[in-house]
C-alpha cells in the first residue's frame, strides 16, 4: 500500500471537499424552501388542480433516478434553449430531487399538529400566516428535524453523482488522482473516509441540537 499518493494530494482533496459541502449546502437550502412551500400547500389542499400538479412533481422526481435527472437538466434542456453551467445544473438537480422528498417530510410534520392547536390559534385571533409562523412550523420542526438532517446527509453523499457533469467535487477529484497514480485502494478508501467524516459531523450536530432543545426523535 502506498498512502503517500494520498498525502501528496491532500490539498486537492480538501479543496474538492469544500466544493462538495458548498454544493450540498446550497442544494439543501433550496430543497428545504421547496419542501416547505409544497409540503404546506399539499397539507391544506388549496385546489385539486394545484395539488395534482404538485403531486406529479413529487412522483416524477422521486420515481426517476437522480443521475438521469442531472443528465436531462445539463444535456437535455439546452436542446430547447435552456442552458446553464455544470454547477447550476448540479444544484438545480439536487434541489428538485430532494425538494420532492422534503416536501413529504414537511407535509407529514404539518399534518402531525393536532386540531386543537389550530383551534387555539384561531381563538387568539391569528390569521393563517401567523398560525403557520408561530404555531405550525415550530412544532413541525420538532417532528421533522431528524428526517431533515438525514436528508442533508443524503444530499451530501449523493452529490458524488454530479461528478458526471465534470465538476471537480470530492468523487471526481479521487477519480482524477486515480487516473494519474493507479492506486485505487488508497484513494477510494480515503474518499470513503472523507464522506464518513462529513456525514458523521452532520449526525453529531443534529443530535446536539435535538438534545439542546429537547426534540423528540
Amino acid at each position: 500500500m502506498n498512502f503517500s499518493v494520498v498525502y501528496d494530494n491532500l490539498g486537492f482533496l480538501f479543496e474538492a471537499s469544500w466544493l462538495t459541502i458548498y454544493l450540498s449546502f446550497v442544494s439543501f437550502l433550496i430543497a428545504l424552501a421547496i419542501g416547505v412551500i409544497i409540503g404546506t400547500l399539499r397539507s391544506y389542499k388549496i385546489h385539486w388542480t394545484l395539488n395534482m400538479i404538485l403531486s406529479s412533481y413529487i412522483e416524477i422526481f422521486r420515481g426517476t433516478p437522480l443521475l438521469i435527472q442531472l443528465f436531462f437538466i445539463y444535456y437535455g434542456l439546452p436542446q430547447i434553449g435552456i442552458s446553464m453551467t455544470s454547477h447550476e445544473a448540479a444544484i438545480l438537480g439536487l434541489s428538485l430531487n430532494f425538494g420532492a422528498y422534503m416536501s413529504e417530510i414537511v407535509r407529514a410534520g404539518v399534518q402531525g399538529i393536532s386540531k386543537g392547536q389550530y383551534e387555539a390559534a384561531k381563538s387568539l385571533g391569528m390569521n393563517n400566516l401567523h398560525m403557520l409562523i408561530y404555531i405550525v412550523y415550530p412544532q413541525a420542526l420538532r417532528l421533522t428535524l431528524p428526517s431533515l438532517t438525514n436528508t442533508y446527509a443524503s444530499i451530501l453523499k449523493d452529490s458524488s453523482l454530479v461528478s458526471v457533469l465534470s465538476i471537480t467535487e470530492l468523487t471526481r477529484a479521487g477519480q482524477l488522482i486515480y487516473v494519474r497514480t493507479y492506486e485505487p485502494f488508497e484513494i477510494y478508501l480515503t474518499l470513503g473516509l472523507f464522506y464518513f467524516i462529513m456525514t458523521y459531523a452532520i449526525s453529531f450536530i443534529s443530535k446536539k441540537i435535538e438534545n439542546k432543545f429537547s426534540f423528540n426523535t
